[in-house]
């Protein structure tokens, strides 16, 4: 690992090093997602074979039941157990963050309130790489599950098999996930926000994936919603003296095994740095004067993942203001955030923990406002509403009110 100093134009570069847009891939996903657009399926197999190279029909793009009961034969018993463990857990988290329709009654017969309801669909997007990654399929279903959400479609790359990873599908049907396609990249997030004849168009896509996922996700926004433009994964760790280098290297390490993870390590410990600069994990060290600056630079970076290994963690958490995850002390890992403390591990990359949250049970629904007001309420307000319109030249505006109070002899409503 490299040692670089906070003020150094490197480090400047560091958390800002996402924000130029790769115009390749803008126009290349630009042309997947209008062919996927206009002809649909065809668009969906003939880029499957091109990217995946594997040639599917349209009734191969769903995942039969019979493949669905075939893969229970080919994991484990033990990752059914694994499995409950984990989902009882985000299950616990979420549940705490349902929310429900609200009403109060004011003076002069006014009611306001907020109706809130689960959207229809969510496409779910898994990626599949080398390996599987079954804990992302419960970490984005479960939350919409929660939230009352009732239709919920998974997509994913397929393997050399023409087939979907045992495990993924296992956790997808215990979830009781309503279709799952055998479909990746930027096509697949083309089918999800316009629809094909096989895949249903949904409301809204969450889950992670690489660049041309990414990219995608950005330009569908609009013709559905999107939960975020993630990128490649990081992690910076605040470490002092007391830290134990064997944990700090272990979890630097641990980052860098994700496709282009990024780990970065903020010490005030010149002794540690020393040490870590051996360690062969792709990030970058930064050694700080104090904890409060190891905090200043955090919030510059806005990471995904935040592990606090200091002696006291709780006596800077007050001071961070942008992380997606935070993790405190020696034996929290950003491991078992991945896997199995609760919160889901779709988080915000590329500095856009400033602006941005991990998934949550409110990204699977949405609110309309609810307003109610009686004759009496209205002429209370109707000077106020008849200033701010003639303000904004919008007559009809002020004559919508003025109208309600020319007429005779009518009730109070």
């Amino acid at each position: 690992m490299k040692v670089i100093k906070p003020s150094s134009k490197k480090f400047q570069e560091l958390f800002q090093r996402y924000a130029r847009r790769n115009r390749r891939i803008e126009e290349k996903v630009s042309r997947i997602l209008e062919d996927v657009k206009s002809s649909g399926d065809e668009a969906v197999i003939r880029y499957t074979r091109k990217f995946d190279r594997i040639k599917l029909t349209p009734k191969e793009l769903r995942v039969s039941e019979s493949e669905i009961n075939g893969a229970y034969q080919n994991i484990s018993p033990d990752f059914v157990s694994t499995l409950k463990v984990a989902v009882e857990n985000v299950s616990q988290y979420y549940r705490r963050q349902t929310k429900r329709s609200w009403k109060i009654f004011k003076e002069d017969g006014v009611m306001l309130g907020e109706k809130i309801r689960p959207l229809e669909s969510v496409g779910i997007y898994v990626p599949s790489g080398t390996v599987p990654l079954p804990s992302t399929v419960y970490m984005t279903v479960l939350p919409a599950k929660l939230a009352g959400v009732e239709k919920v479609y998974l997509v994913t790359p397929p393997n050399k098999f023409k087939s979907v990873d045992p495990h993924i599908l296992v956790v997808a049907n215990l979830l009781k996930v309503n279709g799952i396609f055998k479909v990746g990249g930027a096509q697949a997030i083309g089918a999800l926000a316009f629809g094909t004849k096989t895949i249903p168009r949904v409301d809204k896509i969450i889950g992670p994936g690489n660049a041309y996922v990414a990219e995608a996700k950005r330009q569908v926004f609009g013709y559905c919603d999107i939960d975020m433009v993630a990128g490649p994964t990081e992690v910076v760790i605040i470490a002092d003296d007391f830290s134990d280098p064997d944990f700090v290297a272990v979890d630097l390490l641990a980052q860098s095994e994700h496709h282009m993870g990024t780990s970065i390590l903020v010490t005030t410990s010149k002794r540690l740095a020393k040490l870590m600069k051996k360690v062969p994990a792709r990030g970058y060290i930064l050694v700080v004067k104090s904890l409060k600056q190891s905090v200043d630079v955090v919030n510059q970076i806005a990471p995904e993942h935040l592990q606090i290994m200091v002696k006291n963690p709780q006596r800077i958490l007050k001071d961070v203001k942008h992380a997606g995850a935070i993790f405190l002390g020696a034996y929290t890992p950003t491991a078992v955030g991945d896997y199995v403390a609760g919160p889901s591990h779709v988080l915000p990359t590329n500095g856009t923990a400033r602006f941005f949250s991990g998934i949550s049970v409110t990204d699977f629904m949405k609110s309309s406002h609810v307003i109610s007001y009686s004759r009496k309420a209205l002429e209370k307000v109707k000077a106020p509403i008849e200033h701010l319109a003639t303000l904004e030249g919008l007559e009809k505006h002020k004559e919508s009110v003025r109208i309600r109070f020319e007429r005779k002899g009518e009730s109070e409503k």
